[in-house]
This record gives C-alpha cells, sequence and structure tokens, in this order.
C-alpha cells in the first residue's frame, strides 16, 4: 500500500472552513515529480495542471486513458464518532492505458476541485507508491482509498 503524506496548508485551511470535506468534490491526479509538504495549491488551468509553490510537480500529459487534472473520488462518508473524524472516498475510476501509454507516474496527489480558484485549487495530501509506473496499453492503474481506515482522520 502506498504512503500517505497530507500537505501542510490542508491543517490550516481545514480550520478556516476553506475544505467542506462532506460535500466538496476531491480529484486525484498523477505525477512523477514528487510533491512535498509545502506545496500550497494545484493549477488546474495550466495544461498540464500543476502542484505549486516547492515541488513545481507536473502531472502527466493527458492521452491516452488519462483525463486533465485526474479523476473524482466521491465521498462515501464523513463523519465522527467519539471526536474522532474520519474521511472515507471512493476508489477513484481506474485509468486504463489505451492507444498509448499512461506514465510514468509515482505520486497520486489528492485535491479539492471545488475550493479556491482554478488556478489555486486546494491540497489534501499525496500518496507515493515507491517506484514510477508506466501503464502499457490494455494496463490499469486505481489509487485505493482505503475504505476501512478512510484517507484521513482528524481528532
Amino acid at each position: 500500500m502506498a504512503t500517505f503524506t497530507k500537505f501542510n496548508c490542508f491543517v490550516e485551511e481545514v480550520a478556516e472552513k476553506k475544505h467542506d470535506l462532506g460535500a466538496d468534490t476531491m480529484k486525484v491526479l498523477l505525477t512523477n515529480t514528487a510533491p512535498v509538504a509545502g506545496d500550497i495549491q494545484v493549477d488546474t488551468v495550466e495544461t498540464p495542471c500543476k502542484v505549486e509553490a516547492t515541488s513545481n510537480a507536473v502531472e502527466v500529459a493527458a492521452g491516452n486513458g488519462y483525463t486533465k487534472g485526474g479523476n473524482s473520488a466521491a465521498i462515501s462518508s464523513s463523519a465522527q464518532s467519539g471526536g474522532l473524524y474520519k474521511l472515507v472516498l471512493a476508489d477513484p475510476a481506474t485509468w486504463t492505458a489505451s492507444g498509448g501509454t499512461i506514465g510514468p507516474f509515482r505520486y497520486a496527489v489528492l485535491y479539492n476541485e471545488t475550493s479556491g480558484a482554478g488556478a489555486a485549487r486546494l491540497l489534501i495530501g499525496f500518496w507515493d507508491y515507491g517506484s514510477s509506473i508506466t501503464l502499457q496499453i490494455g494496463e490499469t492503474f486505481t489509487a485505493d482509498m482505503d475504505p476501512t481506515s478512510g484517507v484521513l482522520t482528524i481528532q
């Protein structure tokens, strides 16, 4: 399983009511450049999209089964119990390479498509898959959102 790292800005943005984790649209994009916790936004106006501030991680090229901006990850549950909040997202649609390869990519970046302007979408976190992946024609990839533990918890 990939390692999840939250972006530092996410903590402040939650406290300042910039995310509505129970209603906003969450998306996952793929990149082969390592994001860093100090990144602050994703520019979805640029082609390809770019995670900005420190890493300037550029999204993989659109085409061959990959759509600019990545895939949506629907909210399965957003609730707290006994003071522990847990966000559970459904896995985003599977990427299937067709007509060419997708990648390489190593990181899946979770961001809030609803919040901020197109050039400044808010970041949540990213998964590191440990090594670069290139999907050959017919191969698939799905970012696992962990339906048991959830994407993140807040206590």
